[in-house]
Order: structure tokens, then C-alpha cells, then sequence
């Protein structure tokens, strides 16, 4: 007998793992410095076997919702949003997990709102207990973000006066705001490139690397991904307007995150396919993203240093593809006593670089009639040959691809990837040592027991009948 599935039992076993990620997370979580405990700690201990038991729940309740969407009888799109809001709805109060970079978002908010040159200097230059909530590495590092998501962390701090609580807060709303324009867009991209809406919030939206990243994280990148989808939904008609329009959201995103801006690609291919000649359709894709950048530039009061700000600084244990064999290429070199050691790192990201512009190349020329797929694998190429990577960047391409991945194979790729990754940090964000590792093996196998008995009580035959 199978394991028995139905949408109730999806829903109840994604709350218990995501009520379990909660409450790991308030002893486990990216803490605020002066709540943070010694890893060793029984307390943080038992969180960080909490988190990872939560973590094997998620996504054994991520893959049996997949066998439902793929069954006979599969849940309607919006059946699944709700099951998403289910499973979103204990990670609202949660402390960050998984990373720092919201209290990053915070002080350069406050930069920004105190007329500071958040391109020009890091967070040390704003002092005081916020900054203090920084990672060391970033404190004198400029902001790589764009001015539309700088001059909305400068309102928040505004509107919060730059108390902690209330703006993790505000940044958890944020990017939950990402996630349900996300959802917003999926079942719309999906139909009109001719793939299941179903298949495409199950795999871009409930996605555990959402619900980790973006909302357990409260990563810009829910944001910019909302307004990305946006924007391509928008250009979908045949109006000119809809292109314009399509152009400002794409470009907004591209504000937040930079690597957004391929999007006007595929504003302009979309265009293209609905019937306009494609001088115009360039015309008006280019004015309308110079204009709109112009405004939100003038808004946010940041100025053009964000361009800049592109080429900042990566960590140095970054384990991007051509980081690795940067360092791996500079040990070589330094053991065979070259002077050239140092160039290592930097000469892979460069070929990295030129990779990644081929690859897009070649992506565009073979699928410039499908557009929308077209920008995922461009986006996920970017991620993966980028010169710094973290999980949730996947999801840059993963929620494209989600919409318009043309055979369910590119799919369970995809979400072989998503299990992996949803594994591959720990909760306070910080580098692991081995008792943290074991720790979070602990809490993972204990998840994969507890869901194996639960499975042979499900198959065990009721009192009184034979199996």
C-alpha cells in the first residue's frame, strides 16, 4: 500500500515543519547580537535539531503535494495558495534564519533615510546598535542594491524609527509581499507559455527554498522576483501599453537586484511574439526602463552609485563555481611558488563572466520563441556562474523555469536541486563547525524516522482486517 496522500495531510505536515523551523529558530535563528547563544549551548543545540527536523518535514510535505499535483485529481491554483499561506503563517513572528542580510537591509535603510552615501561607505559609517547587527565582513562595504529597494528600506526606517523588532518585522512583510505577487504570476506565465498552473506554484511558489530564503529570510529577492513576474505578465498582449508597462515593473525589479534587468529581454521577445515589430518594441522597452530609473533614482535620493556598487566585493570563502577554483588554482600556484597566486580568483571570475555571456548568448538564439524559459535558464546561469552564489539566487531562474519548463523531467531536475540546496545552511547563517553539523544531521534523520514510522503506521492494517 502507498503512503496515503491527500491535501490535508500536505498542509498539516508542512505547518508541523515550518512551526518546527520557528521555534528552532528563536534559539538557533540569525539572533539579534545581544539574544545570540553559544553554538555549543543546550539551547541552541536542541533549536538547530528542531530547524533541521523541520526542514525534512517541509519538504517531504513539499514532494507529496507534488504527487498530488501530478495525480489524477490535482489541487486547483488556488487550493495551493492557501496551502502556501498555511505554511508561510509560522515564519511571520520567526526570528531571520538562514542568513544576516536583513539586519544589512536595515542599516543601509537607515543610511539611506539619514542622507548617507550608501554606495560609499558600509554600515560602520551609521554606527550605533543597528550596525552592530552586521556581519564584520560587510561593516565597511557598500550597498549592491538598487535605489527602488534602498529608498523602500529608508521609508520603513522612517515609518519603524529604526527600532529592530519592528523592522525585521517590516522586512518579513516585504518580502512576503514578493512571494504572494510570485504566486500572482506563476498561474499566469504558466498558461500562456503552455505548461501547468498547478506545476508552477507548486514548484516556484511552496517551493521550500521560498519558504526558507525568502520568507524565513526575508531576502530582497522575493521582491524583486514578484515585480519580475509582474512585469512579464504585463507584457504579454499585443497594447503597446502592456510593454510599457511590463518595462517599468521589470525595470523596478531590476532596481532591487540587478540581475532583473535581463528581464527587458524578454519584455521586448514577448512583445515581439504578440505581433510588434521589434525596432518599436526596443524603442519603447529602452525609454520607458530610462525614464523609470531616472524617477526612482531621483525618489530614493541615493544617486548613480549603485552602478558602481555592481562589482562589490564577495566573501572570501564564497563557494561559487569559480571561486573554488580560484582558491583551488591559487593553492596549486602558491605551492609551486608562483607570484601569480593572487590573480587566481580574480582571472576565474572573469572566464566566469565571459561564460555566462556566451551561455546567455547561446540560451536566447535557441529559444527566443519561448521567452519566459528562455530568461529562467539565463537567470540560473547567472546564479550558477555568477562569483558568489547562496541558495535562494536558484531562485532566480528556478521561478521562471517553474513557469514554462516544457516536460515534466526539467522539473524533477529542478527539484532534486531545490532538496539539496533547502539543506546546505545553517539556521544562524554562520559557517558550520562539525558538532553544528552533527547537530543538524541529528535533527534531519530524526525527521526522516519519524516520517518512516509514520508511513508504516499508515500501511499497518486496521484492528480486526487482514493487511
Amino acid at each position: 500500500m502507498a503512503f496515503p496522500v491527500d491535501l490535508r495531510r500536505c498542509q498539516l505536515l508542512g505547518l508541523a515543519g515550518t512551526a518546527s523551523l520557528a521555534l528552532g529558530g528563536e534559539t538557533a535563528g540569525a539572533l539579534p547580537v545581544q539574544n545570540l547563544l553559544a553554538p555549543a549551548s543546550a539551547q541552541a543545540a536542541l533549536g538547530l535539531v528542531g530547524v533541521y527536523f523541520g526542514v525534512v518535514l517541509l519538504i517531504a510535505a513539499w514532494v507529496l503535494l507534488g504527487r498530488l499535483v501530478r495525480g489524477p485529481q490535482p489541487p486547483t491554483p488556488r487550493a495551493l495558495l492557501l496551502v502556501l499561506a498555511v505554511w508561510a503563517a509560522p515564519l511571520l513572528l520567526a526570528p531571520p534564519l538562514f542568513s544576516r542580510d536583513v539586519y544589512s537591509y536595515l542599516a543601509q535603510g537607515a543610511m539611506a533615510h539619514a542622507h548617507m552615501d550608501v554606495y560609499a561607505h558600509g554600515p560602520a559609517q551609521l554606527g550605533g546598535p543597528l550596525a552592530g547587527e552586521v556581519a564584520p565582513m560587510w561593516q565597511h562595504t557598500g550597498a549592491p542594491y538598487g535605489p527602488a529597494f534602498l529608498g523602500l528600506a529608508s521609508a520603513l526606517t522612517g515609518l519603524t524609527r529604526g527600532e529592530l523588532p519592528a523592522g525585521l518585522l517590516g522586512m518579513r512583510l516585504v518580502a512576503l509581499l514578493g512571494v504572494a505577487l510570485m504566486a500572482l504570476a506563476l498561474p499566469r506565465l504558466a498558461r500562456h507559455s503552455g505548461a501547468d498552473p498547478a506545476a508552477a506554484l507548486w514548484l516556484g511558489a511552496l517551493n521550500p527554498l521560498v519558504l526558507l530564503h525568502l520568507v524565513a529570510g526575508a531576502h530582497n529577492d522575493a521582491l524583486m522576483l514578484g515585480l519580475l513576474g509582474l512585469g512579464l505578465v504585463a507584457a504579454r498582449g499585443d497594447r503597446p501599453a502592456g510593454g510599457v508597462v511590463g518595462a517599468v515593473l521589470v525595470t523596478l525589479a531590476a532596481l532591487v537586484k540587478a540581475p532583473a534587468a535581463l528581464g527587458l529581454l524578454a519584455v521586448v521577445a514577448l512583445q515581439v511574439r504578440s505581433g510588434r515589430r521589434p525596432l518599436p518594441a526596443v524603442a519603447s522597452t529602452a525609454g520607458a526602463s530610462a525614464v523609470t530609473t531616472v524617477v526612482a533614482t531621483a525618489i530614493a535620493g541615493t544617486g548613480y552609485g549603485w552602478i558602481g556598487a555592481l562589482d562589490t566585493p564577495v566573501s572570501p570563502h564564497n563557494w561559487a563555481l569559480t571561486s573554488l577554483l580560484g582558491r583551488a588554482t591559487g593553492a596549486l600556484l602558491e605551492r609551486l611558488g608562483s607570484s601569480l597566486a593572487p590573480l587566481a580568483v580574480p582571472a576565474w571570475h572573469v572566464l566566469g563572466l565571459a561564460a555566462t555571456a556566451v551561455a546567455v548568448a547561446l540560451i536566447w538564439r535557441r529559444l527566443r520563441l519561448r521567452p519566459v524559459y528562455a530568461l529562467g535558464l539565463s537567470l540560473l546561469t547567472v546564479a550558477v556562474f555568477g562569483p558568489a552564489i547562496r541558495p535562494w539566487y536558484v531562485l532566480w531562474g528556478l521561478f521562471l523555469i517553474a513557469a514554462a519548463a516544457p516536460n515534466t523531467s526539467v522539473r524533477h531536475r529542478v527539484a532534486a536541486l531545490t532538496g539539496i540546496l533547502a539543506l546546505a545552511v545553517l539556521p544562524s547563517g554562520g559557517p558550520a563547525d562539525l558538532g553544528q553539523l552533527v547537530l543538524a544531521v541529528s535533527g534531519g534523520v530524526l525527521g526522516v524516522v519519524v516520517l518512516w514510522q509514520a508511513h508504516q503506521a499508515a500501511q499497518a492494517p486496521a484492528p480486526g482486517r487482514t493487511a
